[in-house]
């Protein structure tokens, strides 16, 4: 479909939408209301239907595909991301830091066997400069 009858289109959506709320309303205000003395009223007397008529929810419903689809058809076509152009130029927009440096800076896994040894190795110093 071409971008050019987009706007005509969601126009036409949005008219026959409002056509539909319209109608919608006029639906809800004919709908007979009960009296506002409810004592002079019978029990037994059964609640008055207020669902839509088909043709108003068919009408609501198309008149929102009608827009969702001029909406589309209308927009602009969408750009590819390049994820190295999008990293280059966070790099050099933050003077070469990215914005994963923080994860790149972070500490790996620390060897307890490795750290336990140097402890025990300073301690072991300790003890023998405390002895002299």
């Amino acid at each position: 479909m071409p971008s050019y009858l987009s706007r005509p289109l969601t126009v036409l959506g949005l008219l026959f939408l409002s056509h539909a709320c319209y109608s919608a309303y006029e639906h809800s205000t004919s709908i007979p209301h009960q009296p506002s003395n409810l004592a002079s009223t019978p029990i037994s007397s059964s609640p008055t239907s207020t669902s839509l008529p088909l043709d108003i929810s068919l009408e609501t419903v198309m008149s929102v595909i009608m827009i969702c689809v001029g909406l589309v058809v209308g927009a602009e076509e969408l750009k590819p991301i390049t994820w190295r152009v999008w990293a280059g130029k966070v790099e050099r927009e933050s003077g070469g830091g990215g914005p994963f440096q923080g994860l790149e800076d972070r500490l790996g896994f620390v060897d307890i066997r490795a750290k336990r040894k140097e402890f025990a190795d300073w301690v072991r110093d300790q003890d023998g400069e405390n002895q002299r």
